[in-house]
């Protein structure tokens, strides 16, 4: 059966069509010349016996022999031993072969007799029970009622088969079409042409169709965001190699384009620097995508050495800026030190680079908040935010919370932005079951300002 299935898929569908419609077909011609013919005989049978014993039944109420003109009555005389009528000498032939006297008050039987199957029933009459009436039905009438009735079932059997037959061939030429149309709308996209697909169908196809399109929309929409990242990173790097290149000539020749020797090579430093983060920022990304989350479940990473780890390096970007901390003591997260090392630079880099006075950081079961008091994000970028190439307008590359997403996705939690009505918060969050590392006693709060 496996290997019947497998060589069914390599047909199309209107081959795979044809085939099980001739295997159906061999098989209804098999039904029908063994097991239907079969019960035919029986049912035929049956209702010659029901002819048979109505027509005897008028016979004993009439003692008319015509009485049934496709049933045969002969009557027996069973102390004289001889059929009391006459009895031409062919059906006398085929008398021979039943046994006028049996056991019991009726009998039901049948035996072959020239090719043919001659059906018979015997009833015993009479006031000391001495007459015995053997009817037997007329072989051509059997064979017309056969044939009838063999006709109409497989007609009828036919009849339908064809109307299944040409509903499923409507069918398949309904699911042909569409697939026709979708696989023509992905070849012009793999071509690089224009497409458009619209089907009217709310089945499954009509399901694929929109969820092709809606792909083929949104890769689109990447597409055109990565090549406008390539063209801003191009831009982004050429300038600082430029100015390198610029000032390192310059010195070579004897010449300090920004005054002074120390002040020229502070601006080569200062867009190494530049250059650096940006590299750095690509090859992060670039590699959290291959992040894999080896131990799940498990409540392993200590947050508040994390976070003070990332404040140290974060805190000299921006002195006139206060970054509180609110830390639940004993509270462990799901990963890997350096990648939540790597979320939470990203998040205050984030928040440094808009906020206008504070920064809170609150740690707690399942929770970290990052909060800054800067303006409000704009509605329309809220929902693409933790896109990669999204930025704002004091935004560097657009890397840094698609990051934050990555990473905590991959441990299993969830990241949101949500505008305040004096700032904004970012929220990292689970909502899954996991195994808590124990707690540690007089848990008290931590408040940290830098």
């Amino acid at each position: 059966m496996k290997r019947f299935r497998i060589w069914l898929n390599n047909f199309t569908l209107l081959q795979q069509f044809f085939t099980i419609v001739f295997f159906t077909g061999a098989f209804l011609l098999f039904f029908i010349f063994t097991y239907l013919n079969r019960n035919i005989d029986s049912f035929v049978n049956s209702q010659m016996y029901v002819f048979i014993h109505r027509s005897q039944n008028e016979y004993l109420e009439t003692r008319s022999i015509s009485s049934e003109s496709n049933v045969l009555h002969f009557v027996y005389n069973a102390d004289s031993k001889r059929y009391l009528n006459s009895v031409d000498e062919q059906y006398r032939n085929m008398l021979s072969n039943i046994d006028p006297e049996p056991e019991g008050g009726r009998i039901d039987s049948n035996f072959e007799y020239d090719g043919n199957t001659i059906v018979y029933s015997i009833i015993t009459f009479g006031e000391k029970d001495e007459y015995r009436l053997v009817s037997v039905i007329r072989n051509d009438f059997r064979e017309e009622f056969r044939s009838a009735l063999s006709n109409s079932v497989i007609n009828i059997t036919l009849y339908v088969f064809i109307a299944m037959i040409g509903l499923i061939v409507v069918w398949i030429f309904s699911l042909i079409r569409p697939l026709d149309q979708i696989t023509e709308y992905i070849n012009k996209i793999k071509a690089g042409e224009k497409a458009d697909l619209s089907l009217n169908r709310y089945d499954e196809i009509g399901e694929m169709a929109e969820a092709l399109v809606s792909m083929n929309d949104e890769l689109s929409k990447q597409q055109h965001i990565r090549d406008e990242m390539i063209q801003n990173i191009s831009h982004d790097l050429k300038t600082p190699i430029a100015t390198i290149k610029s000032y390192s000539e310059s010195i070579k020749d004897g010449i300090y384009p920004y005054d002074t020797l120390e002040k020229s090579v502070d601006v080569i430093i200062e867009n190494a620097d530049r250059l650096e983060k940006k590299v750095y920022s690509l090859i992060t990304y670039n590699k959290m995508g291959y992040l894999e989350d080896n131990d799940p479940g498990i409540l392993n990473l200590e947050m508040i050495p994390v976070i003070q780890k990332a404040i140290l390096a974060a805190s000299v970007i921006r002195s006139d800026v206060k970054i509180i901390t609110q830390l639940d003591n004993g509270v462990f997260f799901h990963g890997d030190e350096e990648p939540w090392r790597v979320v939470i630079e990203n998040l205050l880099d984030n928040s440094l680079r808009y906020a206008s006075s504070k920064i809170v950081i609150t740690l707690q079961d399942n929770l970290l908040e990052v909060y800054n008091d800067g303006d409000n994000i704009e509605d329309d970028r809220l929902d693409k935010l933790f896109k990669p190439y999204e930025k704002g307008n004091k935004g560097n590359f657009g890397l840094g919370l698609s990051i934050v997403k990555k990473v905590v996705e991959t441990y299993g939690y969830n990241v949101t932005g949500e505008n305040l009505n004096d700032g904004v918060v970012f929220r990292i969050y689970t909502t899954r079951k996991m195994k808590k590392a124990p707690k540690k006693k007089n848990s008290k709060k931590s408040i940290i300002e830098t």
